[in-house]
């Protein structure tokens, strides 16, 4: 008997596409495997050239010191031994420092007094450098190098400190009074007595900064340190940070990257339970290094969160080191298929990035923030979404390549026309707002609209800060340092730095700079920094984390309280979260589910000698309601990124509402895509209104209650509450 075997159609077509499916999975390996060979290949190469990390500089130097001998001159002298200190050799640069000094002081080598005070102030700064890495480095307690300096941050190793006071006091002994280098020296001295317990009354009354400028104007709880509990407490230096929900189990988890080229890329569960398990083999990304900043994506719109790794800033020609797009394969295992995608054909020194839905075609699109130097043309790259997993550079037609040296992008369709809408903010040169035009171009309107500056910029974000509906925009200013900081505390009137700006929105396209209005026109130099409502009042706070490469950059990352969205309030020093050393990525997350934002940055320099711990900033609670919304789009992009949420309600007898556009936040730092919404004293939500994306559709739903996470699908009626219940950090 002859059979035959009859196949249905739909197993047919599924069985004949099998080819494709294994050729396409096979793509993406060999993607994989290829950027994990390229990133080893420069992390090798990386052990001599790198700028920051390699030693090539330093074994040159070096050996033109030994040729040099007794002779060698004091510049040589002080560039050898910062070599060292980079490098973490703190001791070997001191003791160069101090044959400096000794050879200027007998006139065995060239130099007077701005020779010696160049010397002695790096001694200074060398000295307190190892008071950090003996102290809050090698014993870290929770309060460690966070302002004010008290109880465990106290230095039990006092040798640092000690040593490092003198030398501040001969710069301030040989420099005016309102000299930048007498007020950082000035500076350094009170930190420095800090340290060791005896500021303010250990330091002479002429160089005191007062308690009164430090101190906190107003009333705010002090969020502890809870790094440790939960083994967060990573040491290392600068990096980037999402938390979001990887694994689809709806609480947060991490993902944390290093910028040196060996740095591995870390994932961290959440257990559900107050604690997090590191997953980072697990999650197939061992071999994935090197990333200054990162971002979740739903790229191809599968319900799962991808992610987006940035490389190669400040390194000029020497950063042209493919970025990563990792795709999660819907069990929070990662692919990185960057090569497969389009994404690494021409590669550029970047830190920054965002997406969005530049097309309304239901899909997110990317903008990649390059740098432009004298060494190294570098145009910023506009990736439209083929919708098919692969990607193709738009930003030449767009008009949106920008030829800066770019620090901070954002997306926002900030006159509600539609349309998504451009900032990229430059270091050195004027910024850009890139208005989209409606034929696929965009057009530079930031100059018409006064909002080129501040020139000396750094990240920037869009947001509503005082919830009337309309977006404004934050810039960040990178022009500032120790000196000022000291100027402003002391009231010492000096050239001012340029200062961040705020302007605030009219939903019409105009915007209004209203920084001074609000209290915002103070010197900082943030890195990090992102914003969230960490008071349940529905207006949102923000934090910079600040700093630059230099060791001696010993300033406080920034918390701003939002009064009322009238003006900010610094609260650093009341609340704990005065870290000391260089915030980078920064995120607002409520991970342990219990209705309010905690605040945990990464924190470390750029050389591998200042290193520093992560911290974990709990949020002790307010009392006020709040409510988490998790949108999803079904005709817009899955993620809804760019859906506007109004929250309407009663608080203490009036009605209001909140504004919150749906993205991750600031600039360094990723916050998740659930958008927390603080209510104040309200009761209920008496109505929420979702614009979707796409179409500006809106869905309403009434009478919502509070104190809950929900989740809302586009063109579906009613809510779904997340099963997250509030646990304790570290566990019980």
């Amino acid at each position: 008997m002859n059979t035959r075997r009859i196949v249905p159609a739909a197993v047919a077509t599924l069985f004949f596409a099998l080819p494709a499916m294994a050729q396409d999975a096979a793509a993406k390996a060999a993607s994989h495997q290829r950027m994990v060979k390229t990133l080893a290949e420069i992390a090798v190469k990386a052990k001599t050239d790198h700028k920051y990390h390699g030693d090539a500089k330093a074994k040159q130097l070096w050996a033109e010191l030994a040729a040099a001998g007794d002779k060698a001159p004091w510049k040589l002298r002080l560039d050898s031994s910062l070599e060292h200190l980079r490098l973490g050799a703190t001791r070997a640069g001191i003791t160069i420092l101090e044959q400096a000094l000794a050879a200027l002081d007998a006139g065995t080598i060239e130099g007077g007094t701005p020779e010696k005070n160049n010397i002695r102030f790096y001694l200074g700064m060398a000295w307190l450098r190892l008071a950090e890495t003996d102290n809050c480095c090698a014993r870290p307690t929770p309060e460690s190098c966070i302002l004010p300096l008290q109880g465990g941050a106290l230095h039990s190793e006092k040798e640092g400190s000690q040593k490092a006071i003198p030398f501040f006091l001969d710069v301030m002994a040989n420099t005016p009074s309102d000299d930048y280098w007498h007020l950082g020296a000035r500076w350094l001295v009170n930190l420095a007595h800090m340290t060791l317990g005896s500021w303010p009354d250990g330091v002479p009354e002429a160089h005191r900064i007062p308690a009164s400028a430090l101190a906190t104007k107003i009333p705010f709880p002090h969020f502890a340190n809870v790094a440790g509990k939960v083994s967060l407490d990573h040491f290392g230096m600068l990096g980037g940070i999402i938390a979001d929900d990887f694994d689809g189990d709806d609480d947060l988890d991490l993902l944390i990257s290093l910028w040196a080229t060996d740095g591995q890329l870390r994932y961290f569960r959440n257990d559900g339970d107050g604690r997090f398990s590191e997953r980072t083999k697990e999650a197939g990304l061992l071999g994935i290094t090197s990333g200054i900043n990162i971002f979740q994506v739903d790229y191809d719109n599968d319900g799962d969160l991808d992610a987006y790794v940035c490389r190669g800033a400040w390194l000029y020609d020497g950063g042209r080191h493919p970025n990563s797009l990792l795709q999660n394969q819907g069990d929070a295992t990662f692919v990185d298929v960057t090569f497969a995608a389009g994404l690494a054909e021409v590669n550029y020194p970047t830190s920054t990035a965002d997406w969005a839905d530049i097309d309304n075609d239901g899909d997110l699109d990317l903008y990649v923030g390059n740098e432009t130097s004298v060494k190294i043309q570098a145009p910023n790259q506009l990736f439209r979404n083929e919708g098919d997993g692969t990607f193709f550079d738009i930003a030449d037609r767009a008009g949106v390549q920008n030829l800066g040296y770019t620090k901070g992008v954002a997306f926002s369709d900030y006159d509600r026309d539609g349309r998504v809408d451009l900032y990229v903010s430059n270091l050195h040169e004027p910024n850009r707002l890139y208005h989209a035009a409606g034929n696929g171009r965009f057009v530079d309107v930031a100059e018409k609209l006064g909002m080129h500056e501040p020139i000396e910029s750094f990240g920037a974000w869009f947001w509503d800060y005082d919830n009337d509906g309309h977006l404004d925009l934050f810039c960040a200013a990178y022009s500032t340092g120790i000196g000022d900081l000291a100027a402003h505390l002391l009231g010492v009137k000096r050239p001012h730095p340029e200062t961040m700006r705020l302007w605030r929105g009219d939903g019409k396209g105009g915007f209004r700079d209203v920084t001074k209005q609000v209290g915002l026109d103070i010197p900082a130099l943030p890195m990090g920094a992102n914003f969230g409502d960490l008071d349940n009042d529905g207006f949102l706070d923000f934090y910079l984390g600040t700093g630059d490469p230099y060791y001696y950059s010993l300033m406080p990352n920034v918390l701003f309280h939002n009064d009322g969205g009238k003006t900010f309030t610094d609260v650093t020093m009341a609340s704990g979260t005065g870290h000391l050393q260089k915030g980078h990525g920064t995120v607002f997350a409520d991970l342990d589910s219990d209705g309010d934002l905690d605040l945990y940055t990464i924190q470390g320099g750029a050389y591998p000698g200042d290193a520093a711990h992560n911290a974990l900033f709990q949020n002790p609670g307010f009392g006020n309601h709040w409510l988490a919304v998790q949108l999803q789009g079904t005709h817009s992009n899955r993620t809804a990124v760019g859906a506007h949420i109004e929250a309407v309600f009663d608080d203490a007898g009036s009605e209001r509402s909140v504004h919150r556009d749906v993205g991750s936040g600031g600039c360094f730092g990723a916050n998740p895509l659930r958008q927390h919404l603080g209510l104040g004293k309200a009761t209920v939500c008496k109505r929420l209104v979702i614009t979707w994306p796409r179409d500006g559709k809106q869905q309403e739903l009434k009478d919502v209650p509070i104190d809950r996470t929900i989740r809302i699908v586009e063109g579906k009626d009613g809510f779904t509450e997340l099963a997250l219940k509030p646990v304790v950090l570290g566990g019980r």
